[in-house]
């Protein structure tokens, strides 16, 4: 496949394989009508040929040279599976083009400070396992690393003291920075307000700015209560948005995408604790009363 690219990248010989997508032509007509020198279209078409996209056959006098379309068809058959990946409902492609629309528009929207303050974003889920459990991926250092970031990010570091003023440091980078090459995706910065093991947990978390300052202050309020499932907890997490700046927009924008794939990956570690579980209890047996 890489061959065939090469071979066709160049516009001559992709002028060439037009001609020849007609009919098969010799090397002296097809130099007429590519408008080239007859040594210079005998080497593109002889590229063409190591890359499997032509023939060539030696008929009387003249070589007359023809197109395969099996590797065309191969190629199309790839390109388009790239196509349908990059376009698949749900996927990384759809989900970045949504996200750009939303920081266009709130782009627009930010005209100055306190732009966007009161805003507020609402979540919901139900869960796997008791509040207990819960709890502690939300509190954990080690367990909140495993889902608070957005499907493409990782935690590079993090802190979560829980406890009223406890500190918050939150920085993620590209899931597949791996090495740290790349520039920091994001940090931010905040303090715990409210911990009611198992029941309320409330803490202030600012995304930083480039430069170091605040982009905007979340007010943010999980609440749990245990559900009628076995066992169950439902999650309800309601942000709240002060101290807007007008560099903010791109961090707004990505609120409601990016917390909802973090709490899609919390419901996702708690659904394989949960599978764990019950694998590791052990298999009920049937007493007989008969005696």
């Amino acid at each position: 496949m890489d061959a065939l690219l090469a071979a066709l990248a160049d516009p001559a010989r992709w002028r060439l394989v037009s001609l020849l997508a007609e009919r098969p032509r010799p090397v002296g007509v097809l130099a007429r009508l590519a408008e080239a020198r007859q040594p210079q279209t005998t080497k593109h078409l002889q590229a063409l040929e190591r890359a499997g996209v032509v023939t060539s056959e030696r008929i009387g006098q003249r070589r007359v040279y023809a197109l395969r379309s099996a590797p065309l068809r191969e190629l199309a058959a790839e390109l388009a599976r790239l196509a349908d990946s990059a376009e698949r409902p749900g996927g990384p492609g759809e989900t970045h083009e949504r996200y750009g629309l939303g920081v266009h528009a709130e782009r627009r929207a930010a005209g100055e400070a306190g732009w966007a303050d009161g805003r507020s974003f609402r979540f919901h889920r139900e869960l796997p396992g008791r509040p207990d459990l819960v709890w502690r991926h939300l509190v954990e250092a080690t367990l909140l690393a495993h889902w608070w970031t957005p499907d493409d990010l990782r935690v590079s570091e993090l802190v979560f003291e829980a406890r009223p003023g406890g500190r918050i440091v939150q920085e993620y980078r590209d899931i597949e920075d791996t090495d740290g090459s790349d520039p920091v995706a994001g940090r931010a910065e905040g303090v715990v307000e409210d911990v009611r093991p198992g029941e309320r947990l409330a803490y202030r978390l600012s995304p930083l700015l480039p430069g170091g300052g605040t982009a905007f202050t979340a007010h943010v309020e999980l609440g749990l209560r245990p559900t009628g499932t076995d066992p169950g907890t439902g999650l309800d997490v309601h942000w709240r948005i002060t101290d807007s700046t007008v560099d903010s927009a791109d961090f707004v924008a990505g609120i409601e995408t990016g917390f909802g794939q973090s709490l899609d990956k919390l419901a996702a570690a708690l659904t394989a604790a949960d599978d764990d579980r019950r694998r590791r209890q052990p298999p009920t047996t049937a007493t007989d009363d008969s005696h």
